[in-house]
């Protein structure tokens, strides 16, 4: 055995200790007493699946100024996540085959962990050839970010039925174009009355008829919540729509796509993810630079930074005895594993050895001048948080107690 590491896992539901060996970056045998050539004794610490973040926006190609794969990477590294999966709409989207394979051979070599890309949904666009090179499909169901954006039922159908034929998922920003209003914006109340928990809601109701597997984005408001339960969706949730509302003083700051919404909406979210009823938990990080968020809030865009801040906030609910730790495992690694068909995501024989090595005594504020997006902000100063000692990615130590101390081996899991 090349690896062991020893101490208390999370393997088969609970924590228990074990020693978990590692070889050629899997994991290789589960045991009370392995012999390795090499042992990292974490037994005073907790031994969890890295987290696979679903959702995030690294800008690269195209906006680098905002974010790049090395540094968003690297911040998700320093946030326990081991894979992330990267939305299209980028300078130029990933929205045909061309566009993909070059935005892939752009950020080939970048990455500190792995990485999967979605590709974008267009009218008239063609899906089947992006199939084989991604690990799923976007579909902007309202305007945001970019200029993705599908409103027209026809163009839904085709989408959908092409995806189905693909056997990949259909990741959605659901809001209802149609009920989204255009009166100035001055704050986050006005941003709220333009964009409705209504047009989440209508969105949403719109799924079924796809025909496709289908993962509810950001999932911000409990009318959205009971419409996608109801329906038997798979759906994700921010941290910001569980810690943020329309009342924060950030301002343009706190603008996000979907909204903020009531402080009612927030505590209904984070009680259905602390009870098991949300599958997934997925930063939707959108960094945009200082610059961008000091604008007027009408010319502001709209986006959070997240991937390293979310589950370092998770463990700090779980220290507190507000999470359990398997509904916090579940939603950011199990189930996003499973719903795109990843090897990881659980601490079992034969998948990647992606691990999260936690010290539950290291709870403090989390400090900006600490975090390593290049965008340099988060509206999470202060908050409570225990960031990872360190993440491994495939066997390897990528950072500890956050600083780089592996190599920059992060691999494309749809080769």
């Amino acid at each position: 055995m090349e690896l062991v590491v020893e101490g208390r896992a999370f393997v088969k539901g609970k924590l228990s200790n074990w020693g978990i060996g590692i070889e050629d970056g899997k994991i290789a045998a589960l045991g009370k007493s392995l012999r390795g050539d090499e042992k990292l004794d974490c037994r005073h610490m907790l031994i969890l699946p890295a987290a696979i973040d679903p959702h995030v926006h690294f800008r690269d190609p195209g906006l680098t100024a905002k974010e790049d794969f090395a540094t968003g990477t690297l911040a998700a590294a320093c946030g326990g996540v081991g894979c992330v999966l990267d939305m299209p709409n980028t300078l130029p989207p990933a929205v045909g085959l061309r566009d993909l394979m070059e935005k892939k051979e752009a950020i080939a070599r970048k990455a500190w962990v792995d990485y999967g890309l979605f590709a974008g949904c267009v009218p008239g666009g063609k899906l089947e050839p992006m199939a084989p090179h991604v690990i799923g499909f976007k579909m902007f169901m309202g305007s945001s970010t970019g200029k993705l954006l599908v409103t027209e039922e026809k163009d839904m159908l085709r989408i959908g039925r092409a995806v189905s034929g693909t056997g990949k998922v259909l990741s959605v920003h659901t809001e209802d174009e149609a009920l989204i209003g255009t009166e100035a914006e001055r704050d986050l109340r006005d941003h709220l009355r333009n964009r409705p928990s209504a047009a989440e809601v209508s969105a949403i109701r719109k799924l079924p008829s796809l025909g496709c597997r289908t993962n509810v984005c950001h999932v911000s408001s409990l009318d959205g919540l009971r419409a996608a339960e109801e329906l038997k969706l798979d759906k994700e949730v921010t941290a910001h729509h569980m810690f943020l509302d329309r009342d924060s003083e950030h301002g343009a700051f706190a603008k996000v796509n979907p909204p903020l919404r009531t402080e009612q909406d927030r505590l209904a979210l984070l009680q259905a993810f602390i009870a098991g009823r949300i599958e997934m938990l997925g930063s939707d990080h959108a960094p945009h630079t200082l610059e961008d968020k000091e604008q007027e809030f009408s010319a502001a865009p709209s986006g959070m930074p997240g991937v390293e801040t979310q589950v370092p906030l998770m463990l700090a609910l779980v220290k507190k005895g507000m999470l359990p730790l398997d509904v916090l495992v579940r939603a950011m690694a199990e189930r996003p594993a499973e719903l795109f068909g990843l090897n990881k995501g659980r601490i079992e024989v034969g998948r990647d050895a992606d691990l999260m090595i936690v010290d539950t005594r290291t709870m403090g504020g989390i400090k900006v001048n600490n975090l390593h997006s290049k965008c340099g902000w988060t509206l999470y100063e202060g908050f409570d948080a225990i960031f990872p000692h360190a993440t491994m990615v495939r066997g390897s130590v990528v950072v500890e107690d956050g600083s780089v101390v592996g190599e920059r081996a992060g691999r494309d899991v749809v080769a």
